[in-house]
């Protein structure tokens, strides 16, 4: 018999201590209904980057995505404020705005002509003349939250949903003497794997545990005995130092000084060495396929320092291609009859334990809240 979503979510057992803690269960990662309620309580909940502010710097400036299956909008209005919108227009649901970017100061959506100012505002209504008690001023795009963080730019679809900041917390302060100011966009990749979201993140916060078996090259680099895992209310941070004397020529070339790895709940990290970044942007298309969003950043983008950020792109998606296929076949595995649950390291994997923690929470509050409204 096929247990119910309670059952699925109730496997886990979030209290006890990580030296007894076991993994989410197998269904956590294939059975829809568990994905329904992510989508609900966990993408449609929680603090989403959507794009950088650079894109967003003059007036008019408007990116386009998708958050929990919702179509958005974020523009810098007229007045120079940061705006967000459902991307559905009020007449007969068409999206307005069809271009992934660009600048606009009337945004006309192309099934009827009805029009909107970068405020939402209602603006024109084509032959609308003789309809009824009709208040364009309540008719304008629907809004959505909307803040910034350093050099991202993030929307919650959650009315009630605490701040960013005190989303981020301690992530805040941390981050102020890492630079960020003074890096500079690069080039963005993306990547699609055929596994649940989840087990990607599991993967990346298993604290270093696959890194000498599975990416030899960043094995040479990181001092792995003092990689170290720290967590806080909603975010991880792993660290290592470097010494790249004897590494692999490749990977030694392009990072230095200390490797900061941050995993921000649910689906964003953060990966810092000296004069890098790189965001990974995580983002469930199936119950079995995801992909992931890199963004990279350099403290010198000048023509002369192409050739090195190339080498230092290429040595990240080198990684991202050996974490590909096991991520695929974890996935398979996840629906053997020969899988329960696993077990997790003391020593390397509290945070994955955490997010598994996070996750349960949200979860296990959206069932009982659907199960109330019912």
């Amino acid at each position: 018999m096929e247990p119910s979503l309670k059952q699925i979510l109730d496997s886990y057992k979030s209290s006890v201590p990580l030296a007894e803690a076991q993994t989410l269960t197998g269904p956590w990662y294939t059975d829809e209904r568990v994905a329904e309620l992510e989508r609900q309580n966990v993408f449609g909940g929680t603090w989403q980057m959507v794009g950088r502010t650079a894109q967003l710097e003059s007036p008019g400036d408007f990116i386009t995505t998708e958050v929990a299956g919702e179509p958005i909008v974020i523009v810098r209005s007229a007045d120079k404020s940061v705006r967000a919108f459902y991307n559905v227009c009020r007449h007969h649901a068409a999206a307005v705005v069809t271009q992934p970017c660009g600048n606009a100061s009337i945004f006309r959506c192309p099934y009827h002509g009805w029009s909107y100012g970068t405020d939402g505002a209602l603006k024109g209504v084509p032959e609308f003349e003789g309809v009824c008690n009709f208040d364009r001023a309540k008719n304008g795009l629907v809004p959505i939250r909307v803040e910034s963080w350093e050099k991202f730019v993030f929307v919650n679809l959650n009315s009630d949903a605490p701040s960013l900041q005190s989303h981020l917390g301690k992530m805040v302060e941390q981050f102020k003497p890492l630079g960020l100011a003074n890096l500079s966009f690069a080039e963005r990749r993306e990547y699609t794997l055929e596994c649940n979201w989840k087990v990607f993140v599991d993967n990346y916060l298993d604290g270093g545990y696959h890194v000498p078996h599975l990416h030899k090259g960043l094995n040479s680099i990181l001092t792995y005995k003092e990689y170290t895992i720290e967590n806080f209310e909603r975010f991880c941070l792993q660290s290592s130092p470097i010494d790249a004397a004897g590494g692999e020529a490749m990977t030694a070339a392009v990072r230095k000084g200390q490797a900061l790895y941050y995993w921000l709940y649910p689906n964003l990290m953060l990966n810092w060495y000296e004069g890098y970044l790189d965001t990974n942007f995580v983002v469930p298309l199936a119950i079995n396929k995801m992909k992931v969003v890199f963004e990279f950043y350099f403290a010198d983008v000048s023509d002369a320092a192409k050739p090195r950020n190339k080498q230092s792109m290429d040595v990240s998606e080198r990684i991202q291609d050996e974490d590909h296929n096991i991520c695929e076949s974890v996935q398979k595995g996840l629906s053997s009859r020969a899988y329960g649950a696993g077990r997790l390291s003391v020593r390397r994997e509290a945070g994955e334990q955490l997010f598994h923690q996070l996750l349960h929470k949200d979860l296990t509050r959206g069932l009982r809240q659907s199960v109330a409204a019912d």
